[in-house]
């Protein structure tokens, strides 16, 4: 069982194995969880790190995405909670990032027990714009419907404007090439699968069941989640602190890796 769950995500221990507490961290859509590289070091003397890769990401097992059983981000949530529970890794501090945010916070409902702390990275409950309520997501149904058409249509070319303009940090180009790389690693279908299940997601709701005490981390300019977001978690979350860090973009913890580790040590320390 335990061997088969490693496999399946691609699950690796690092860091202090003798560590009395644990960090588990969660990469977002189009990466892996190579993107904690610049992160993970930080921490390596002190914690136990827990690293895996969501199922259609990184090196997980090919064989373990169905795109029915994966139409929901709970199923994704379920994994995380199979992770910790073979681990036998209860109570731990989780650093997730964009879609892994909201994947964390459902596993954190369904066994709260399993997590400490939770640290949101660019989160969103919802992506797209809530005219009824007033809610601002970043996005309308028809930039969707547009995006969804170019991702069939022209994967690769989609895949090039996309990771640079999410990205940012057009001075290093470098980091927008190799978001570009992972993303377009992706089957193209399953990519296509993958973000509408992201995209069409609407977890406002969960918010109202989830207690843990969260950290968010919010950069500038983040094409795929405003600042109004940041702030809709802060004020729905009841047990939330909000830090804007001095980094622009959707990927902070690659861009400025050095803000994040400082932001996430003031908080689980």
């Amino acid at each position: 069982m335990v061997a088969a769950i490693r496999k399946k995500n691609n699950v690796n221990i690092e860091g202090n194995l003798n560590a009395r507490e644990t960090l588990v961290f969660a990469h977002g859509f189009g990466t892996d969880q190579t993107a904690w590289e610049g992160v993970k070091q930080a921490f390596k003397d002190d914690y136990r790190l827990v690293l895996y890769d969501n199922v259609a990401a990184g090196k997980a097992a090919p064989e373990a995405y169905s795109p029915v059983k994966y139409n929901t981000l709970h199923t994704y949530a379920d994994d995380l909670l199979a992770i910790i529970d073979v681990l036998e890794v209860e109570q731990v501090t989780i650093i997730a990032h964009s879609v892994s945010s909201m994947i964390a916070m459902l596993a954190a409902v369904k066994k709260p027990n399993y997590f400490k702390k939770v640290i949101f990275i660019g989160a969103s409950p919802r992506y797209i714009n809530d005219e009824i309520e007033g809610y601002i997501g970043g996005f309308t149904q028809c930039a969707l419907d547009s995006m969804y058409e170019t991702m069939t249509t022209n994967y690769y070319a989609w895949v090039s404007g996309f990771s640079s303009i999410a990205m940012g940090n057009p001075e290093k180009p470098e980091l927008g090439e190799s978001f570009a790389r992972s993303l377009g690693a992706i089957r193209p279908d399953i990519a296509l699968a993958v973000a509408k299940v992201i995209f069409e997601a609407d977890l406002r709701a969960e918010l109202e069941k989830y207690q843990k005490p969260t950290l968010l981390i919010q950069a500038q300019h983040d094409i795929a989640v405003p600042q109004e977001v940041a702030l809709y978690l802060n004020k729905h979350i009841a047990n939330s602190k909000l830090i804007e860090v001095n980094a622009t973009g959707h990927f902070p913890h690659i861009s400025a890796p050095d803000q994040v580790i400082e932001a996430v040590k003031s908080f689980i320390n």
